[in-house]
């Protein structure tokens, strides 16, 4: 393929992207997901949960800034991956999200790196989990700020309408054709 064909796909995924927009900020949104962490579990802290809900739903507004997320996350994308952007790709987001949060140093909740394989249409998607200490992936709190250039969504894995989210390495082993340890 042409170096320059994929700019050529710029102008129609903008198109696309126009009739979805992004939701604005809604820090009204805080004390819920805050509400949402501290019910994982009772050995959750609530100072915690609050100071995770925060910095999940501020985090991401100043990387959308710092990364000059201007566009749907699909045109981004295709501009990060020609040169015209340094981040903002979902593996970008949760690798920040993770990194930022862990640097807190809760002690009753945990991180995890969740991602959802490409099937048909959909491509492979990356984002974080924050669960109680020692509980699995699929009894946290999705955490994806990709999606909406930043603006955080949130929910339960598994009920997120758009990807079958699971532990990375789960995914890799299916990607690889492999067996998943269990």
């Amino acid at each position: 393929m042409h170096r320059l064909a994929p700019l050529l796909l710029l102008p129609i995924l903008a198109l696309l992207a126009a009739c979805a927009g992004a939701p604005e900020p809604d820090r009204s949104e805080i004390p819920k997901l805050a509400a949402e962490i501290a019910a994982l579990g009772p050995s959750v802290d609530p100072e915690e949960a609050q100071r995770a809900a925060r910095i999940a739903y501020e985090y991401p507004l100043q990387l959308a800034e710092d990364w000059q997320v201007t566009s749907s996350p699909l045109v981004h994308n295709a501009k990060v991956r020609n040169g015209l952007r340094e981040k903002g790709l979902c593996n970008d987001w949760a690798e920040a999200m993770i990194t930022r949060l862990r640097q807190e140093g809760f002690e009753t909740l945990e991180l995890h790196w969740a991602t959802s394989p490409a099937e048909g249409f959909r491509v492979i998607h990356h984002s974080a989990v924050i669960s109680a200490r020692g509980a699995p992936l699929e009894e946290g709190v999705l955490l994806d700020p990709w999606r909406h250039g930043g603006v955080l969504y949130w929910g339960a894995p598994g009920a997120d309408p758009r990807y079958d989210w699971m532990p990375r390495m789960q995914a890799r082993a299916l990607r690889a054709g492999g067996a998943v340890a269990e």
